[in-house]
């Protein structure tokens, strides 16, 4: 893959199994806490794997022992001190590349090990599936330092992962959600017992033996679904996606593995 070539100041790229990319923060020195620069490379190298047809399934996670401490706070002096109008310009490049990266193709997973604070709450909510350590915490740190939880998509996307209630004393509290209460509530799909990293790569490792195509266009009818207005727009979408699945050469591929009795060699044409 042509990014995997590219050198980042605040990622780490690595292809651990054919078609899976791990992408890690990396800066262990500041907790890997988010800057301006880091929002414009990631923005950068999610629409740049969305590009690569290997790229099948990404893994986010942090140098270190910490997943990510949410926005640096040495860099937040100046804050106060910017115009509207800057300000706004500021939040609009975080925003850019969350939403760059939930809005990739391929399947993301976050491998969170240590404190998902604020921003960083918010990257592990835009991953599809979120595995974690036993020393996962998260916290939906804003109202700490005066500012809302709706942020980078926080209070849209944990309302709908584990309801409303729960979402509404984690953003008012600010309080920490510990590894085993996570996966209890939905925000852990599961606590690792071992290596959360290498755990993630088996993951991924088994979605990219599925049909491309059938997993990119499950994720597009989950993620379109959760917005649209009713039962029969979900099934309308759902429609379009099989009938343009039943047109490649993955679906006749996989029938007659079936038939034959081996594994299916999906091209995902």
């Amino acid at each position: 893959m042509k990014c995997l070539d590219t050198a980042y100041e605040t990622l780490l790229l690595a292809e651990p199994s054919p078609g899976v990319v791990v992408v890690t923060l990396n800066r262990p020195d500041r907790s890997n806490a988010m800057t301006d620069t880091m929002f414009v490379e990631m923005e950068h190298l999610a629409l740049g794997l969305d590009d690569e047809d290997d790229c099948r399934v990404v893994i986010v996670t942090g140098a270190g022992t910490t997943f990510c401490a949410g926005y640096d706070l040495a860099d937040a002096d100046e804050l106060p001190e910017l115009g509207a109008m800057a300000m706004l310009d500021q939040q609009e490049r975080a925003v850019r590349a969350l939403l760059a990266i939930r809005s990739m193709r391929s399947p993301v997973i976050a491998a969170v090990e240590g404190a998902a604070a604020g921003g960083g709450l918010a990257l592990a909510l835009a991953a599809d599936i979120r595995l974690g350590s036993a020393t996962a915490k998260f916290n939906a740190a804003f109202v700490r330092i005066g500012l809302s939880a709706g942020d980078l998509g926080t209070s849209w996307l944990l309302t709908r992962l584990i309801g409303p209630a729960a979402a509404s004393e984690i953003c008012f509290t600010g309080r920490l959600v510990r590894a085993e209460e996570a996966a209890r509530i939905g925000l852990l799909n599961r606590v690792s017992e071992g290596d959360v990293l290498g755990d993630a790569v088996a993951l991924a490792e088994s979605i990219v033996a599925n049909s491309p195509g059938g997993v990119q266009l499950s994720k597009r009818a989950l993620q379109a679904n959760m917005e649209v207005s009713s039962y029969a727009a979900a099934l309308e979408l759902e429609n379009r996606g099989q009938a343009l699945l039943t047109r490649g050469s993955d679906m006749p591929e996989a029938l007659a593995a079936f038939k034959e009795k081996r594994a299916p060699v999906f091209t995902g044409r």
